[in-house]
C-alpha cells in the first residue's frame, strides 16, 4: 500500500488499510431525552441532496455513513468495518457490516452504497466532492469499490457526517427527484435514531432504533431537535434548562450569558471540520457588480476591523480569503482591504460611476440570513450608512425565513448577501464549490451563486484536488486564493465563533471534529 507524505489532516484521510477501534462511551447511562435547541429550521431531512446545519444535526441522526471520525481527525469504521486505499489512490474498498439494516428492516447492501454516492453527486451543491468517481463495483452485497479519475485526498472525510448518508435505494430508486422525494420528510436511515415526527418550523422528533448496528447504542431513548425563532429566545430557553443542548452558538453576548451559567458547559470544541466563514457575497452579473473595480471599492469601504470589534466584541477573527485560519491551506498574504474610503472612491470613480448633486453614485440591495442576527443582519444595516460614505446607497432586505433567503439567493435574485458558508474540512469540499465555472447551478444554495468564472482558477483548483504532496498542495491553494481575492467575487470579514451549550447532566457530549454534526450513538443524560 502506498503511503502518503501529508499534513496531518490529509495523513488521516488517506491513511491506507485504516480500520480503528470503535469509540466507546464512558459509564454511558440508559434512556432519557435530549433536547436540542435551534433556530435553522430544515426544508426536509435528507443530507443527500441538501447542506448546511439545518439539516445536518438531525440527518446525522436518521442516516448513518460509511465512516466517521473522532476529536483528533481520525476515521474510524461506521457502516464500513473497515477500509483500504489502493496504492495510487484511484480507488478505495469498502467493506460493509454485516449487521447493519435500515429501519425498515431491509439489509444495507453495497448497491445502497453505489447508489447514494451517485445521488450525493447528481444532487448536492458539493459538485466538487464526489466529482472524481467513476464508478462504484459492487462485487457482493458487502464490498463496495470506488473508482476515481484521479487521487482524492477529500475523500474518506467527504464519506463521513452529513455528507455521504447512506440512502435506501428500495426507497429512492423508485425514478422520483431526490431532490423532492416524499420520503425526504419521513426519511427511511440506518442511523442511531429513526423519524417520529417532522412539524417544520416546530421540531423533529426522534426515538431510538432498536436494532441499530452497534451493540448497546445509542444510550437515549429520543432526540428532539426544538425550533426556536431566534437566537435570543433560543439562549433564554438554555438558560432556564428547557434545552439539553444548544450547537451553533454564534452571538459573542449569548455565549457570554451562557458562560455564567452554572449548569451548562459552554465549549467551542466540536467545529474543527466545520470552519465557518462570514462573507459578503456579489453577484458578479449584476449591472454594477460586474465590475471588479466596483467589488473592490465595497470590499475597501467596509471596516472588517469596526464589524469584529464593535458589532462582535472581540469573539469573531479576521478573516481573508476562501480557507480559514488554522488551515494548511489557508493563504495569509493575500490582498487584506482594510478600511480605505479615499481608494474606494478613486476605483468607483475610475469605474464610471461619478456621485450625483445628492453624492450618490447608483443603489445596490443586501441580503442576509435571517437568525444570526449579530453576524448576519448587524452587518448589513452596516453597510447602509457605511457604503453610503462613497456613494452607494443600499437597501437592506430582510427574509422572513431562511426558506425565502434560500430561495432568492440560489435563485440569483440578489445583489449582495450576507452569508455563512462551511469550509467543510477540505477544500475539496467546501472550497471549490463557491467558485469553479461548473457549479454555477440556479436553484442550487451554496453552489457558486456568485456565478463567478475563472477558468485559471478551475485548473489549479482541480490541480490542487488530487496532489497528495502537502506542501505543492498548499502552494496550488495559496495561488487560487490570490486569484480569487483579487477578482473579489466575495469580501471575506469573519471567522464564526461558534460554540456548544449544554447541561453538565449530559456525558460524551458531541465534541468531534463535526459536532452535533455527527451521529449522537454515544451521547447519554444522567439521571
Amino acid at each position: 500500500m502506498l503511503k502518503f507524505k501529508s499534513l496531518s489532516l490529509t495523513t488521516a484521510l488517506l491513511a491506507s488499510m485504516v480500520a480503528g477501534a470503535e469509540i466507546q462511551a464512558a459509564d454511558p447511562v440508559k434512556g432519557g431525552t435530549l433536547v436540542i435547541g435551534t433556530t435553522q429550521k430544515p426544508r426536509h431531512l435528507n443530507p443527500a441532496v441538501q447542506s448546511g446545519t439545518a439539516t445536518a444535526v438531525p440527518g446525522t441522526q436518521i442516516f448513518a455513513t460509511p465512516l466517521r471520525f473522532d476529536e483528533n481527525w481520525n476515521p474510524q469504521p461506521y457502516l464500513a468495518e473497515s477500509w483500504s486505499v489502493s496504492d495510487d489512490g484511484s480507488s478505495i474498498t469498502l467493506n460493509l457490516r454485516r449487521n447493519a439494516r435500515f429501519h425498515d428492516g431491509e439489509p444495507i447492501t453495497s448497491e445502497d452504497v453505489a447508489f447514494s454516492i451517485q445521488t450525493v453527486k447528481d444532487n448536492h451543491p458539493f459538485k466538487t466532492m464526489f466529482a472524481p468517481v467513476e464508478k462504484v463495483d459492487t462485487p457482493d452485497a458487502h464490498t463496495a469499490v470506488i473508482h476515481f479519475s484521479r487521487a482524492h485526498p477529500a475523500a474518506l472525510l467527504a464519506m463521513s457526517s452529513a455528507l455521504l448518508p447512506i440512502l435506501p435505494k428500495h426507497v429512492y430508486g423508485d425514478g422520483q427527484d431526490p431532490k423532492s422525494h416524499p420520503a425526504n420528510n419521513n426519511p427511511v436511515g440506518s442511523g442511531p435514531f429513526k423519524i417520529v415526527e417532522f412539524k417544520p418550523g416546530e421540531h423533529v422528533i426522534l426515538e431510538r432504533n432498536p436494532d441499530y448496528f452497534i451493540e448497546d447504542r445509542p444510550h437515549l431513548d429520543r432526540v428532539i431537535v426544538k425550533h426556536y425563532k431566534d437566537s435570543n429566545s433560543l439562549t433564554l430557553a438554555a438558560d432556564k434548562g428547557e434545552v439539553d443542548m444548544y450547537p451553533f452558538v454564534t452571538n459573542t453576548r449569548n455565549i457570554g450569558r451562557l458562560k455564567k451559567n452554572a449548569d451548562l458547559e459552554v465549549t467551542s470544541q466540536g467545529y474543527a471540520a466545520v470552519g465557518p466563514v462570514n462573507w459578503l457575497a456579489f453577484n458578479t452579473k449584476n449591472e454594477f457588480l460586474s465590475d471588479v473595480r466596483v467589488r473592490k471599492a465595497i470590499a475597501f469601504a467596509t471596516d472588517k476591523n469596526f464589524i469584529i470589534n464593535a458589532l462582535h466584541g472581540g469573539f469573531s477573527q479576521r478573516t481573508v480569503g476562501p480557507v480559514v485560519p488554522g488551515s494548511p491551506f489557508h493563504a495569509p498574504d493575500v490582498e487584506a482591504y482594510d478600511l480605505d474610503l479615499d481608494k474606494a472612491n478613486a476605483l468607483l470613480d475610475a469605474a464610471g460611476h461619478a456621485k450625483k448633486d445628492d453624492g450618490m453614485r447608483f443603489k445596490l440591495r443586501v441580503d442576509y440570513i435571517p437568525g444570526v442576527a449579530e453576524q448576519q443582519k448587524a452587518i448589513a444595516e452596516y453597510l447602509k450608512p457605511q457604503l453610503k460614505k462613497v456613494g452607494i446607497e443600499v437597501e437592506v432586505r430582510a427574509a422572513p425565513d431562511f426558506p425565502t433567503w434560500s430561495k432568492r439567493v440560489s435563485g440569483h435574485d440578489f445583489d449582495m448577501t450576507m452569508d455563512i458558508v462551511f469550509n467543510w474540512g477540505d477544500p475539496v469540499i467546501g472550497v471549490h464549490r463557491t467558485y469553479t465555472c461548473d457549479n454555477i447551478r440556479k436553484g442550487v444554495i451554496w453552489s457558486n451563486t456568485q456565478s463567478y468564472c475563472n477558468e485559471e482558477v478551475d485548473d489549479v483548483l482541480s490541480e490542487a484536488g488530487v496532489e497528495p504532496d502537502p506542501d505543492a498542495r498548499a502552494a496550488l491553494y495559496r495561488k487560487a486564493q490570490a486569484i480569487i481575492v483579487d477578482e473579489v467575487p466575495i469580501a471575506f470579514i469573519n471567522t464564526v465563533p461558534y460554540h456548544t451549550a449544554y447541561s453538565k447532566k449530559i456525558g460524551n457530549p458531541p465534541i468531534s471534529i463535526w459536532g452535533a454534526m455527527a451521529p449522537l450513538d454515544e451521547v447519554f443524560k444522567t439521571k
